[in-house]
């Protein structure tokens, strides 16, 4: 049984409120879960001028810098980027991969990294000369285990390939991620926007080998990012108490949606701090119930199973969410 049409609009990716709107009517207050954003922005502050002049070299070096030391990398080899989205887009031009694979099923942008990939189950990766893959993975939250990565990375590096790993919900975890490795061809992307709550601001990170990481800056030209995606990037790196309080929050957040969701009856499939995935039977009616109140989830149109589902930012949000889930199962 397909995926009915209305629900089928929404299992492209998160955060399509206007579209929410227009397609279930109501003079409720929206609550948007369908994203992993965090829910919780960092207070960015930015002067005005920064608004009128182009982005200085130092300033863009400096965020970079900062960056850096957040994950453990080389800061001549962090390169920022508007949005690790269009840089998977950008990293698929710069590597003429043959073979390419994606460790499935993983999040949909992998595969407009290169729309005829082979899908895998597994590292082995024999046949290929490129794999991409989330660590950890949305929207279930698997982590590949380090150790078997790095040997996925020497292999294909020892071939000339590359390992691709997207770490967008890294800055979640307390453990290093895959950045500060320093593996042979291997090849990280970071974002900014979710765990710092301000994903407007289109702002993430590609830690690369030098001669990939030249070529990437190369692409980008002069001014990659913006004046004020620099300031606030820069700041929020720098404020590690924030970063320490901003983990806690979100883990104290996503103990509190596992409550929510176990006594409505809903069985926890996985996630991240960001988000949890529910696995029910029929998550399309589910969405359907949710949105006909007003609250925006994510279904996924490669598994009727599933639905995302994000942090709500406040008590009363929570209490809605729990009113709704419970009068789902009702019906």
């Amino acid at each position: 049984m397909g995926m009915p049409i209305t629900t089928a609009s929404f299992a492209v990716h998160g955060g399509r409120l206007a579209l929410a709107r227009a397609q279930y009517p109501t003079q409720l207050v929206w609550i948007d879960l369908s994203t992993g954003i965090s829910p919780w922005a960092y207070p960015a502050a930015i002067d005005a001028e920064n608004l009128r002049r182009l982005p200085e070299p130092g300033a863009l070096a400096m965020l970079e810098a900062a960056a850096a030391a957040v994950f453990g990398s080389d800061p001549a080899a962090t390169v920022a980027v508007p949005g690790s989205d269009i840089a998977l887009r950008l990293i698929a031009r710069l590597i003429p991969a043959r073979s390419p694979a994606i460790l499935g099923p993983g999040y949909s942008g992998h595969r407009a990294m290169w729309p005829d990939a082979a899908v895998l189950t597994d590292l082995a990766a024999e046949h290929n000369d490129a794999l991409v893959l989330a660590r950890p993975d949305n929207p279930d939250g698997a982590k590949v285990d380090r150790d078997l990565l790095a040997d996925a990375a020497r292999r294909l590096a020892a071939k000339g390939g590359w390992l691709i790993v997207d770490e967008a919900f890294a800055d979640t975890e307390i453990e290093p991620g895959i950045a500060a490795a320093k593996w042979p061809g291997t090849i990280v992307l970071r974002s900014f926007g979710k765990f710092f709550g301000l994903a407007g601001l289109r702002l993430g990170f590609v830690i690369a080998p030098p001669g990939f990481a030249a070529s990437l800056r190369q692409l980008l030209g002069d001014w990659p990012i913006s004046g004020p995606a620099i300031v606030i990037g820069t700041a929020a790196y720098h404020d590690l108490a924030w970063q320490s309080a901003q983990q806690r929050r979100l883990g104290d957040a996503a103990a509190r949606l596992d409550s929510v969701l176990s006594e409505a009856g809903f069985a926890i499939a996985g996630g991240t701090p960001c988000f949890r995935l529910v696995d029910t039977p029929d998550a399309a009616l589910l969405f359907e119930h949710l949105a006909h109140r007003a609250i925006l989830t994510r279904p996924f149109a490669d598994n009727p199973r599933r639905l995302r589902v994000g942090l709500p930012a406040s008590e009363t949000e929570t209490a809605r969410l729990q009113h709704a889930l419970q009068t789902a199962r009702m019906t």
